[in-house]
């Protein structure tokens, strides 16, 4: 089973929330950080303020000074420093003064003596469920005591700090959530609101039917970002309105085609069954229904032959063309009929090879040939040139005098079921499928074809890529 992808608001409101709590929890623990480092430093500002103040309690003190006056000078040190409390020993680790025995024992006896007392020199333990911070001090004192070093270990209550840094979590992970939540919910009304023009682009596509295939987007009434979209899909629009139209047309004129031969032939059955006739009137009527039914024929052929056009389905051999032997051909084809229309028949130029199905080129060939034929006055001529451009190409031109069509008619004269002069329209002008079938033919050797009127003349010109011959 395929799922469905999720829609765009979905993946947008997803990611954009979580780039937005990625970014608020980094920032909740870089301010978690800061409050931290922050206690941590003061409580070092106030180690360095005990450890200040004991050393000078202890300078100047006599070394024959009495254990009550030591206490009495050392009593005072953390004065004004509730949290503090530090106990000093001698080299021997006999305790002169502690303000309390609570934390402080253990520690001493488990971490060494530091110079200073530093963020990084600082240590964090646990005692009878209180936290305290401290550390263990060498001291020299000079001029007293006999100058024997001292040990000095002091250390602070940070319950405060931690139980606030505790509630700050707490209230920092709901404002985070909370944040989250909001930031999420605007996320996705935003998105929701972007979304607005492609909801009304959408409702405009649900207007469009075939019979109202001229309704088009307006691409200034959208965002920048969908205005290619807009752009693009008015011009999918006009393709398929005018692949439409042209489809309604060929089918009209395909109805159009085949209601004539068809009433001529009911016509003659209905003739030839009103009364009894003789064998060659018979014959007479089967001639002329075979007439018919050869064009009916031949149309459908002709539409066949379209439609693998328009499909890409048109496959030929691709082999070495002459075009001068095959104007000559069909020259030796067409003699007797341009002769009995008293028509010329004239070559120009020199041998041009293309590569292409022969069979389809010279079908091209004679549907040009046959029209100039059938349209040129007695006593002219059908004058085909064959001449090589500077750019790789062959050009075919078939030229013949006898027809004036206007500029309106001759970028039309190659589609179906077209015809220049409506009133020409009789059986050997065929159904209008010709040049259509010359055009598909030549587009899919990778040419291209124009018509034009010079004059009292109507000129074809085709142009191939020119096949260069190695010998």
């Amino acid at each position: 089973m395929i799922l469905r992808p999720a829609s765009l608001a979905l993946r947008l409101t997803l990611s954009i929330g979580a780039v937005i709590t990625v970014v608020l929890l980094t920032l909740g623990w870089i301010v978690e950080r800061s409050i931290d480092t922050h206690f941590v430093q003061q409580d070092v500002d106030e180690l360095n303020a005990v450890v200040q103040a004991v050393e000078q309690s202890l300078l100047g003190a006599a070394s024959d000074a009495t254990t009550e006056d030591l206490k009495r000078r050392l009593a005072g040190a953390v004065s004004g420093h509730h949290n503090a409390r530090f106990r000093l020993s001698d080299a021997s680790e006999k305790v002169l003064y502690a303000t309390t025995d609570e934390g402080l024992d253990g520690f001493a006896q488990r971490v060494p003596s530091v110079d200073t007392i530093s963020i990084d020199t600082v240590s964090m333990w646990q005692d009878k469920g209180q936290t305290y911070r401290g550390a263990a001090v060498q001291l020299i004192p000079k001029g007293s005591l006999d100058d024997q070093p001292l040990t000095l270990v002091v250390a602070t209550d940070i319950g405060f700090h931690l139980h606030y840094l505790e509630s700050f979590r707490i209230y920092l992970k709901l404002i985070t959530l909370a944040a989250c939540l909001i930031a999420i919910l605007a996320t996705w009304f935003a998105v929701h609101q972007g979304h607005a023009p492609l909801r009304r682009i959408s409702a405009e596509i649900r207007r469009i039917k075939s019979d109202h295939l001229s309704i088009r987007l307006a691409p200034n009434t959208v965002p920048v970002e969908l205005t290619e979209l807009a752009v693009s899909f008015n011009e999918m629009l006009d393709r398929i309105e005018e692949g439409f139209e042209r489809l309604s047309n060929f089918s009209a004129d395909i109805a159009h085609e085949l209601r004539t031969p068809i009433t001529n032939l009911r016509t003659q059955t209905e003739v030839a069954l009103s009364q009894s006739r003789d064998l060659e009137q018979y014959q007479e009527i089967l001639y002329s229904s075979l007439e018919e039914y050869e064009r009916m024929a031949k149309m459908v052929s002709d539409m066949l032959f379209l439609a693998q056009a328009d499909n890409h389905q048109l496959q030929g051999e691709r082999v070495e063309v002459n075009l001068a032997t095959e104007v000559q051909m069909l020259f030796d084809y067409f003699e007797a009929w341009a002769e009995e229309r008293s028509v010329a028949l004239e070559c120009k130029g020199s041998a041009l090879y293309v590569q292409g199905d022969r069979l389809m080129i010279r079908r091209a060939l004679s549907n040009l040939l046959s029209n100039a034929i059938r349209y040129t006055p007695a006593g002219q001529a059908v004058t085909v040139s064959l001449i090589t451009n500077s750019d790789d190409t062959v050009i075919i031109r078939i030229k013949n005098p006898g027809l004036t069509i206007s500029p309106e008619h001759l970028t039309k004269l190659f589609d179906r079921f077209y015809r220049a002069d409506p009133s020409r329209q009789h059986k050997g002008d065929g159904a209008g499928l010709g040049l259509a079938i010359v055009k598909s033919i030549v587009d899919a050797h990778g040419g291209t074809i124009t018509a034009a009127s010079e004059g009292e003349h109507i000129v074809f010109e085709i142009q191939f890529p020119r096949l260069v011959i190695k010998r």
